[in-house]
């Protein structure tokens, strides 16, 4: 066998993907880049220096302390947005690699997929949607955090094809890579499943509860549904330019789908505490609005390009659920008194 010699390990990287992947993949070597170049590393191809940019973000720290679907749960199992993003990376990457597609990429794109998510999960994200005047999406949001709030303002400059993986994770939208087709699914296959796992957790329903055709295609267990879901997406996109389940577990997934919308995230128990999220977004919005000084610094030096609107909303997006409680105390609930007692 021919020995090739390396000027670096990213080389030795290139040739084994080239050697290995799908023609299909997205091969490092080929990356359409970053909007500012940078010079390459010897150890890591771009795309591992983007996953490596995302975890250590402040970004990525602060989705520890931000809803999935359960308001500040009492309880150390339920899923937060951190949990559910290293599922879907987890997912993604079993799909990339049964696909022979870039690993690398598709854990950079799903570890960075949901950056821009609110504090209270989708229902902070209804509300920015409501009192922001050109709207509130998280996974154009989740770019904007990449490339202009991260880094004091200067963002990760990370390349096309994970922004591009980041920008259209959501169901409705096409990704330009097939690794990117892979978080769009895995996002999808890893939400159903947790927050029916913490609805049960929850006591909102039981597993039997969950129609019985859906069962029998999907499975009874987060295990099997997963797996139903990965090999369904293997048998039928190997050796194709798609990453697709099949009509049966599609239609099965969508219907489950509908299922947790009825019984779960659009039930008072779920939205219950939305109310007061909403008011008291609200009230961080329009104070921010009318007092912008009052904004971290480097969210006032972001005024000088953007929309006061939009960096309130840059603010207030990335707060954890925790940090939005406390800035409301701090701002709108009276101190308490130190008293003298006066009979001494």
């Amino acid at each position: 066998m021919k020995t090739q010699n390396f000027n670096s390990i990213r080389e030795k990287t290139y040739a084994v993907e080239e050697a290995f992947l799908s023609p299909y993949a997205a091969k490092s070597a080929q990356t359409r880049g970053r909007a500012r170049a940078e010079e390459p590393c010897e150890m890591r191809t771009e795309y591992q220096r983007d996953r490596d940019r995302i975890i250590y973000s402040k970004a990525f720290i602060r989705l520890k302390n931000k809803t999935q679907v359960f308001f500040s749960p009492e309880g150390d199992h339920y899923v937060t947005r951190l949990t559910h993003t290293l599922d879907v990376s987890q997912i993604a990457r079993s799909l990339a690699r049964a696909l022979s597609l870039n690993e690398d990429l598709t854990e950079a794109i799903a570890l960075g997929h949901d950056l821009g998510h609110t504090p209270f999960g989708h229902s902070g994200e209804r509300i920015l949607n409501k009192l922001s005047p050109t709207g509130f999406k998280h996974n154009e949001q989740s770019v904007r955090v990449v490339d202009v709030l991260e880094k004091d303002g200067k963002g990760l400059n990370l390349t096309y094809e994970v922004r591009d993986g980041i920008l259209n994770h959501k169901k409705e939208l096409k990704p330009a890579t097939l690794e990117g087709k892979c978080v769009n699914i895995a996002d999808r296959i890893a939400y159903i499943n947790h927050d029916l796992n913490d609805a049960v957790r929850a006591g909102i329903l039981t597993i039997e509860d969950v129609p019985k055709d859906i069962r029998e295609t999907l499975g009874s267990t987060s295990r099997e549904r997963i797996n139903t879901a990965v090999n369904s997406v293997y048998k039928n996109s190997v050796g194709k330019r798609e990453v697709e389940l099949s009509d049966e577990v599609f239609e099965a997934s969508e219907a489950l789908r509908k299922f947790m919308f009825e019984r779960v995230y659009l039930t008072q128990f779920a939205r219950g505490e939305e109310e007061k999220a909403e008011r008291m977004i609200s009230a961080l919005y329009e104070y921010f609005t009318a007092h912008i000084e009052q904004l971290p610094p480097t969210y006032v030096g972001l005024t000088e390009k953007y929309t006061k609107e939009q960096v309130v909303c840059d603010y207030i997006s990335s707060m954890t659920d925790r940090y939005a409680v406390y800035v409301f105390n701090k701002l709108f609930v009276p101190r308490g008194w130190t008293f003298i007692d006066e009979l001494n």
